[in-house]
C-alpha cells in the first residue's frame, strides 16, 4: 500500500508541474512596436484571462495616445470584466481602465485599475524609448512577431551559389539546400 501511495505521491507532483509550464507558457503577452516586440507577464485574473481568450483568436493592433505624461492608452476590441482596485503603478505596468481601455505606464499614477499584466525587465526610459512620443500603434500577440513583412533580394550584389559538394553554380534547377553568398539557404523550385 505504501508503494502506491508513493506513486501517486509522484504522480500528483508532476501533474502539479506540468500544469505550472502550461500555465507559465500561456501567460505571456508579446507588444510590437514596428520591428521591436516586449514580453509581458499576465496578471492572474478574469480580464487577463479573457485577453489571453481574445489574442488566442488573432493578434489585436491598437492605437494608444500619451495621457498626463505618464502613460499610453488605447481602447481594445471590446471590454474585458474589470475588477478595479485602487492602485499606484509604475513604469511596465499594463492596466484596464474603465473596462476597455488599456493603458501602459511609463511613469506612475495612483487610480482605480484591473491589472492585466506587467512589462519584463524594463525601465522608465526604455519603455519610453520603446513607446515614442505621441500616438503609437501596437500589436498584442501570445506569440513573439518578427515584425519582417517582406523580404526582397539584393539585386545589386553578385550571386554565387554553390552545392553542398562544393560545386559552384550558374544556377538552381531542383529544391535543395545550397550555399549562396556563404550562407546556407533552402531554395524550392
Amino acid at each position: 500500500m505504501a508503494a502506491v501511495h508513493k506513486i501517486i505521491k509522484s504522480f500528483l507532483i508532476i501533474l502539479s508541474l506540468a500544469t505550472a509550464m502550461a500555465t507559465s507558457a500561456q501567460n505571456k503577452l508579446f507588444i510590437t512596436v514596428g520591428d521591436r516586440t516586449l514580453s509581458a507577464t499576465m496578471a492572474d485574473n478574469e480580464a487577463a484571462r479573457r485577453l489571453v481568450q481574445l489574442l488566442s483568436v488573432e493578434p489585436i493592433t491598437i492605437n494608444l495616445s500619451d495621457y498626463g505624461g505618464f502613460e499610453k492608452v488605447g481602447a481594445l476590441p471590446q471590454s474585458l470584466p474589470a475588477s478595479d482596485t485602487y492602485i499606484t503603478t509604475v513604469p511596465g505596468d499594463i492596466m484596464l481602465y474603465q473596462g476597455r481601455n488599456m493603458v501602459i505606464f511609463y511613469g506612475s499614477n495612483s487610480w482605480s485599475y484591473t491589472p492585466l499584466g506587467r512589462i519584463d525587465g524594463v525601465t522608465a526610459s526604455s519603455l519610453k524609448e520603446f513607446l515614442g512620443n505621441g500616438n503609437v500603434e501596437v500589436t498584442l500577440s501570445l506569440s513573439s512577431v518578427s515584425g519582417i513583412g517582406e523580404v526582397k533580394a539584393d539585386n545589386g550584389k553578385n550571386v554565387i551559389i554553390y552545392d553542398l559538394k562544393g560545386n559552384r553554380l550558374n544556377e538552381v534547377t531542383k529544391t535543395g539546400i545550397y550555399i549562396v553568398n556563404g550562407k546556407k539557404v533552402f531554395i524550392e523550385k
